[in-house]
């Protein structure tokens, strides 16, 4: 069996299961159905990935050209994005695009990511993979559109509610960054914790400036002053 026909029932098995799940009211069965349904996502990603590098030659062309280009592709890591209600857009910069033949922009779409391969521009390909969107896409809905020196990918979103980043992957970045504030907390308890991190964190040398600041600021207290640590 060829890839297109393995996509295809790849495709259909995936279907399938999305028409189960929601049918399915018993959380062990849902959890299996989940899993098997990413399951299936990934492997229709992986062989769509094949298609899309390995494209039938084209019978005009020379084998040394289709060699050059098939062998030198550049990975596309800068981008843009936004969202209306329906759709999360990215924008992918790319000088001249807009001249090549249609068909050597493609873009394969799963629900939770999508593979864009721009072909024979300026003697490369491009390629840019964007896996774990935030929330699920409409396959069937989502498209691709060739701007001026721009391609816009357009992901249907299956629910309006707004993305607060591309990818799972990021919004559990900021969610291990963002700061962990207590708003009905000691503010002193937050200073020392604060402190302590960056002792932690810190060089020998600001873990000396730091005992030092700690040292006089006891005295002052010992003495009656106020807490003032001055670094």
């Amino acid at each position: 069996m060829d890839l297109n026909a393995q996509i295809s029932e790849l495709e259909c098995d995936l279907k399938e299961v999305e028409q189960m799940l929601k049918v399915s009211e018993r959380k062990r069965i849902k959890d299996v159905l989940t899993q098997e349904l990413k399951k299936i996502e990934r492997e229709l990603s992986q062989k769509r990935q094949l298609v899309l590098q390995h494209s039938k030659k084209d019978p005009g062309e020379s084998a040394a050209t289709d060699s050059s280009v098939k062998g030198y592709t550049v990975k596309i890591s800068n981008y843009g994005w936004d969202q209306s209600d329906k759709f999360v857009k990215v924008y992918i910069t790319l000088k001249g695009v807009h001249k090549i033949q249609a068909e050597n922009v493609e873009v394969s779409f799963t629900e939770t990511s999508f593979i864009l391969l721009v072909k024979d521009l300026d003697g490369k390909n491009h390629q840019m993979t964007i896996n774990n969107l935030l929330s699920p896409i409409d396959v069937q809905e989502s498209c691709r559109k060739v701007k001026t020196d721009m391609v816009l990918v357009m992901c249907r979103k299956k629910s309006a509610k707004k993305w607060e980043c591309l990818t799972q992957v990021e919004k559990k970045t900021k969610e291990k960054d963002k700061p962990n504030h207590d708003q009905n907390g000691d503010p002193s308890e937050g200073l020392m914790s604060m402190l302590q991190k960056i002792y932690t964190d810190g060089d020998d040398e600001m873990k000396r400036t730091i005992n030092k600041a700690w040292s006089e600021s006891q005295e002052k207290r010992a003495k009656g002053g106020e807490m003032d640590m001055d670094f």
